[in-house]
């Protein structure tokens, strides 16, 4: 039980990490700023991809991987 709230938590403090690191990125120089939802969907579909890689990463890493 504890686990799970521990490896929710990681996974929500690194999507958070992700979505702040990624806001600096101008994507409205990729994208058509006549549509700034898309861009907002595409920036929190980049930061929940890339906040869970890096979660899976530093669970892996650690001691909590079960072994």
């Amino acid at each position: 039980m504890s686990y799970g709230i521990l490896q929710f938590s990681i996974h929500l403090f690194c999507v958070a990490v992700s979505f702040f690191a990624l806001s600096a990125i101008r994507f409205d120089q990729f994208c058509d700023i006549r549509k700034p939802l898309k861009i907002q969907a595409l920036l929190i579909l980049f930061s929940m991809a890339l906040g869970y890689l890096a979660a899976q990463l530093l669970l892996t890493l650690t001691v909590f991987n079960g072994l």
